[in-house]
């Protein structure tokens, strides 16, 4: 393909409260085997690119560790790659990265030592699949300056959380506002885009001497008028990791049948770095309902409509229920857990009882556990 890909992955967020404080959101393991950064990459290999940077910073060992080997999404090669910059202090700059433009900016060498003609930016934090070819075929035939990938969604006041775009009939965006306080749309952008390679240069290097640090602001809504910027709207899936809800919400659609088909059985496929554990165990007695189990659990007792990450372990007569187990769980015996996430590492001592009556509840318990 003729271009390089960026994915933007050095964002925290205060609204994944306790999940957030040891990994970024890039991070977020997804359906029981992936990280949430993993949907970005495969799209990215699946559309043949060949070079790919990945911008960290926030939690960036969480990050730098799952993409410390790039032969699972296939980067592994001599012409290419897959790159990991973090922020790093030089005799010229100082800053961490202060927005997305100056997280570019300061890996603006990457940009002008590649030869592609185009780049695709996407963020490292949405679930989705896509050939951005199809993408970049539309933006080559509407001679756009930038294409921005959107998509239509239900709830108005669910906009509100994302940029908000109009487009003509043309598709050109005449309207584009970042997290309006009312959306005056419900056409939200995804955070991917496909611009000129030279053109970005030139617009980050005008960004860095304003003074300016947000690519959606200083750039897509700054230039909306004198650059054509157009929408290219997706219909499948999406997903955007934002907020403790929309995590457990995302999971949880992975219990729906067609959801899994698109990803795990529709080609192309989804890519992760391989952990080796061995297959999950079912003791006697156990009952297991529309649930996604992965490699190295042992379940005894209940688990209904749930998602138990590797390595968890459910003690006898224990109850869960549409509830998110994070790697290396061990839940004693006696145990009821519903509507609730259960932090990686966590041990649930034997008859406790956890429930989310308001809302999605996070438990995090590092008690020691006992070997006899």
């Amino acid at each position: 393909m003729k271009a390089i890909g960026i994915i933007l992955a050095g964002g925290g967020s205060n609204k994944m409260r306790e999940l957030s404080k040891k990994r970024a959101v890039c991070a977020m393991p997804i359906a029981g085997f992936y990280r949430s950064i993993d949907f970005a990459l495969s799209n990215m290999s699946n559309s043949h690119i060949q070079t790919v940077a990945v911008f960290t910073q926030y939690h960036a060992g969480s990050l730098n560790e799952h993409l410390s080997s790039s032969k699972w999404w296939d980067f592994g090669r001599k012409q290419g790659g897959l790159f990991t910059f973090t922020p790093a202090i030089t005799s010229e700059n100082g800053f961490w990265y202060r927005g997305t433009a100056d997280a570019i900016s300061q890996n603006l060498w990457f940009l002008k030592e590649c030869h592609e003609p185009y780049v695709i930016i996407t963020s490292g934090d949405c679930v989705y699949k896509m050939d951005y070819n199809r993408v970049l075929d539309y933006h080559i035939e509407k001679n756009a300056d930038i294409t921005v990938v959107c998509k239509d969604i239900d709830d108005d006041k669910d906009a509100e959380r994302y940029g908000i775009l109009k487009m003509d009939e043309t598709g050109r965006i005449n309207e584009f506002e970042e997290k309006p306080v009312i959306a005056h749309s419900n056409t939200i952008s995804c955070g991917i885009y496909v611009i000129r390679r030279r053109q970005l240069i030139e617009l980050i290097e005008t960004c860095e001497a304003e003074g300016r640090y947000d690519f959606v602001r200083d750039i897509l809504i700054r230039y909306r008028a004198q650059k054509k910027i157009f929408g290219y709207k997706m219909t499948d899936y999406w997903s955007n990791i934002a907020t403790v809800d929309d995590y457990f919400r995302t999971n949880m659609d992975f219990l729906k049948p067609e959801i899994r088909t698109w990803f795990f059985r529709t080609f192309p496929d989804i890519y992760t770095k391989v952990e080796d554990k061995p297959p999950a165990k079912y003791n006697v007695g156990v009952k297991v309902s529309n649930s996604l189990v992965s490699s190295g659990c042992i379940v005894n007792g209940t688990v209904e409509d749930s998602v138990l990450f590797g390595g968890t372990f459910i003690g006898n007569n224990c109850y869960i229920k549409n509830s998110i187990l994070l790697g290396d769980v061990y839940i004693g015996d006696n145990t009821f857990i519903e509507n609730c996430i259960v932090e990686s590492r966590s041990t649930i001592q034997a008859n406790s009882y956890y429930k989310g009556d308001k809302g999605v509840r996070i438990v995090i318990e590092n008690s020691e556990r006992f070997v006899l």
